[in-house]
């Protein structure tokens, strides 16, 4: 396994853009082994110091996310990596754990996450489940996507403002009026949620 992770180091650290070759082999190597083979496997290669097999290991993870200790993990120490590579790909894994326990089913964690102290936890849920309205759940109910995305329109942290403006301006090509609404009722008065009026009511006439 040792050996596995070495020749990943040596071939992924060559790829310097985007992540659908990490992607790519964690699924391979997903479907290919056992669960309890594949949890090894991510943990090994979450300690690897090569950013890029750190990806790879967090795509296991949330292939793996229906187990707790995984998605614990995910929550409290994969949050903390600083490399922001990994940080997108932490937004991914957790989408992957919503779709695979149902987005409704869910919403307990997502909004557990939501209110994490970490700012890259409650953006993994914000940035993660872009575009809302298209998955499962939020399709129909489309506010209860708006209601927890502005719930952090004065989040401390800019990169989790960003995220938020970004999800906001997403569900605004779909649903108008609803994000118009929302906008509306917003006083204006910090430059933190400025910031996000802008980033959510580019597409709004």
């Amino acid at each position: 396994m040792e050996n596995y992770i070495a020749s990943l180091e040596k071939e992924f650290s060559l790829m310097e853009n985007g992540f659908k070759e990490e992607e790519k082999r964690a699924l391979s190597d997903y479907r290919s082994n056992d669960k309890e083979f594949v949890k090894k496997l991510a943990f090994l290669a979450y300690n690897s110091n090569t950013y890029q097999v750190r990806m790879y290991g967090v795509f296991l993870f949330g292939y793996l996310s229906e187990q707790n200790d995984i998605l614990t993990f995910m929550r409290d120490e994969v949050s903390k990596d600083d490399n922001w590579r990994v940080q997108e790909v932490l937004a991914k894994a957790f989408d992957e754990f919503c779709k695979n326990t149902g987005y409704e089913k869910a919403l307990p964690i997502i909004d557990e996450w939501l209110e994490n102290d970490n700012p890259n936890t409650r953006r993994a849920v914000t940035e993660g489940l872009r575009i809302w309205t298209s998955r499962p759940y939020f399709k129909d109910n489309p506010n209860e996507a708006i209601r927890r995305i502005v719930a952090l329109k004065e989040d401390p942290s800019e990169y989790v403002r960003k995220s938020v403006g970004n999800a906001l301006r997403d569900i605004s090509k779909k649903f108008p009026e609803l994000i118009k609404d929302e906008l509306n009722n917003w006083k204006l008065e910090s430059k933190e949620i400025n910031q996000v009026y802008k980033l959510a009511s580019k597409l709004i006439n």
